[in-house]
């Protein structure tokens, strides 16, 4: 599915609503992520890097989770590695944004958890060029999409000894078990704990930068504005 804001405005379909724009929740379950300080912002933007003279895909690492309920998303590269940050972001308050992340490509995975029930949506987003235009169209496009998946532990209370080591069973409608992409399977596990992390103020997926690296930026931006 491809967005442009320079084409006439199309209708679109579930499955291209869910790969752009990420989980579709009940009015019920964000009422009660708003009254429970739960902010999950899962929007992938298109960003023009003026000084490298390119653009790059913008995504925001952000939740957390109270008892009973969870919200997260983040981001990692195609093939499942790990990002580094572009910034850390601290707040005062918890489960909210955490770190903002910059690359070419990006797929996100934003996961919802209702006590042991669990909802995993893995979506990739690359540019797609547009004929006549410099600026490319936002390609975006489901992976993976696990709904009620199921795990019985309380990983943010007495089974948090497990957190980073289990992840929801999901089950197809009549009943086998579905897989998740092998390639994201870590950075899934990482994602369940996330959503049982009470309190969360901490990033469970995108990484710091090295030293090295951070030197490299900000040589870059002071060469450029010099």
């Amino acid at each position: 599915m491809t967005e442009d804001k320079g084409e006439k405005p199309q209708k679109l379909q579930q499955p291209d609503v869910l790969a752009l724009r990420g989980l579709r929740l009940p009015q019920v379950t964000l009422r009660h992520m708003r009254t429970r300080g739960i902010y999950c912002q899962p929007a992938v933007s298109i960003e023009y890097q003026h000084l490298a003279g390119r653009y790059v895909l913008r995504g925001v690492e952000s939740g957390g989770a109270v008892a009973d309920l969870g919200a997260y998303c983040s981001f990692v590269e195609g093939g499942g590695h790990t990002l580094c940050w572009l910034q850390r972001v601290d707040s005062i308050a918890v489960n909210g944004v955490h770190a903002i992340v910059v690359a070419p490509d990006l797929v996100r995975l934003q996961m919802i958890r209702v006590r042991h029930t669990y909802d995993l949506l893995i979506t990739q987003h690359t540019f797609e060029p547009v004929e006549g235009s410099p600026r490319p169209a936002l390609r975006s496009s489901i992976v993976f999409y696990g709904r009620r998946g199921t795990l019985e532990m309380d990983l943010g209370g007495k089974d948090s000894g497990y957190l980073g080591m289990v992840r929801p069973l999901f089950l197809s409608r009549s009943g086998e078990a579905v897989m998740v992409p092998a390639i994201f399977e870590e950075a899934v596990l990482k994602l369940t704990a996330a959503v049982c992390c009470v309190g969360c103020r901490h990033s469970h997926l995108l990484q710091p930068r090295s030293t090295k690296t951070t030197d490299r930026v900000v040589q870059e931006i002071e060469e450029g504005t010099s």
